[in-house]
């Protein structure tokens, strides 16, 4: 069924002379695809969220959107994995576009066809589609850091890809904000950004490239000399799905952990983030345009937060980063807890809170996702990205979209909260383990090892 996306073959080797200046110029150019490429899947991932509100004067329930809402994170997770193992072996130019278009298409659906939005069955199903072409974004977009950056340099590249999640989420706000100002219709949250990503679905396809032997190039471990201290001509083919799951993945135990504290990060970011839009109007009465901007300058904040996180944890924790990932963590339950208990009547506390939660949350989940890449070789990256993504998805976002919602139709936002800061403990102590893998890697870097 995925032949034809199967990864490009490798062409025959330019000169060395061309080496440095093609490389040079296909590194900016793919860096620019991914990044604005998998800032359009955030176009139509969340919209839904912006849309409960309106859904929720409709009649239906908190827990019962939720629970719709819970199909983006069920597919995602599921997809996140599995699609991530057919993207180690196919052609990443034309797999992320693909998934991309597929997802604004449902989207579009669900903001023109009254009958996508008719029921909670009908909306979980059309959400759990768009989480399955979801789950076909972050995987080729590892694929392609792997295979283009190396170990020396990935880190400064993952951070800074890694606020094309921002970029994107920050971008639907303004969006729907336009939308209802053009078109006066709360469905304009679907088919306004579902264009925007039909028209980044085919800039991302102009752009990309898949491996540098694709293209005549060299390994990027052979053009950088820049080795992994496990690193063999092996780690160049293509492995099979067994000895993916099985050698790479399953064995891998420091894997499973950061699988684990990715749970209860993604119960927090989206625990906060996809109830903001309906916390802010129910609880603190914050009118649909203050709560938009307010979901927006979350996302936005994130930016530089992801900066500082990679930044503190090179220069000030030489790559230690479970302990700043425990910083941050620490950090954003505080954050959290004054969102939460600060009383109504104060919305300049309130997106100040916020905009805190948004400005650290986003470091951790950049952190376990580079540590996925590198602790697998990188014809296995995609797959495990995908499986602490699945994680993350399947536990954290799952729980965050039906988990939080019920708790909150049963016990009020109180209760909500309460579970939200029980996954940032919990996440904390997932990351402990981490730590000693830590220590020893931070002293193999300073006697000057492969790291």
């Amino acid at each position: 069924m995925w032949s034809f996306l199967k990864a490009a073959p490798h062409q025959a080797l330019r000169p060395a002379a061309e080496f440095d200046p093609v490389y040079r110029r296909l590194r900016w150019q793919i860096f620019g695809g991914i990044f604005v490429g998998y800032s359009g899947f955030y176009l139509v991932r969340l919209n839904f969220n912006l849309a409960m509100p309106y859904l929720v004067e409709q009649g239906y329930s908190r827990g019962a959107l939720g629970l719709a809402l819970s199909g983006v994170s069920i597919a995602y997770g599921l997809s996140k994995f599995l699609m991530g193992s057919v993207s180690d072996r196919s052609n990443a130019r034309l797999f992320l576009p693909l998934g991309l278009a597929m997802s604004a298409v449902v989207s579009l659906t669900m903001g023109f066809a009254p009958w996508a939005t008719s029921s909670i069955a009908v909306m979980f199903a059309m959400l759990f589609l768009n989480g399955w072409f979801q789950g076909m974004g972050w995987p080729p977009c590892g694929r392609l850091m792997v295979h283009w950056w190396s170990h020396r340099e990935r880190g400064r590249i993952v951070s800074a890809w890694n606020i094309a999640h921002n970029v994107g989420g920050g971008a639907i706000g303004p969006l729907f904000l336009l939308g209802l100002a053009w078109f006066g219709d709360w469905r304009s949250a679907f088919y306004v950004p579902a264009v925007a990503a039909l028209l980044v679905a085919l800039f991302a396809l102009l752009v990309l490239r898949d491996t540098p032997q694709s293209v005549g190039l060299p390994p990027i471990e052979q053009y950088r000399n820049d080795y992994p201290e496990d690193y063999s001509e092996r780690h160049e083919q293509e492995f099979s799905a067994r000895e993916i799951f099985v050698q790479h993945i399953l064995r891998n135990r420091l894997l499973w952990w950061i699988a684990l504290a990715n749970v209860f990060v993604y119960l927090l970011r989206y625990g906060v983030l996809d109830w903001a839009p309906t916390y802010l109007k129910e609880a603190k009465h914050f009118s649909v345009e203050k709560s938009s901007w307010a979901y927006t300058l979350y996302e936005w904040a994130g930016i530089p937060g992801t900066l500082l996180c990679g930044w503190l944890s090179d220069r000030f924790f030489q790559g230690r980063r479970g302990v700043v990932l425990i910083l941050f963590m620490v950090l954003v339950g505080i954050a959290t807890a004054i969102y939460w208990l600060n009383p109504p009547g104060h919305p300049g506390v309130d997106i100040a809170a916020l905009v805190c939660v948004g400005f650290l949350i986003y470091g951790p989940v950049m952190l376990i996702g580079l540590y996925a890449l590198e602790l697998v070789p990188k014809k296995a990256a995609g797959t495990a990205a995908g499986f602490t993504g699945m994680f993350g998805y399947l536990g954290g976002s799952l729980a965050a979209n039906a988990l939080v919602g019920h708790t909150v139709d049963r016990f009020g936002w109180n209760g909500g909260f309460v579970l939200l800061l029980a996954g940032c403990v919990l996440a904390i102590a997932c990351v402990v383990p981490t730590l000693r893998h830590d220590s020893h890697a931070s002293q193999r870097r300073a006697a000057g090892g492969a790291r």
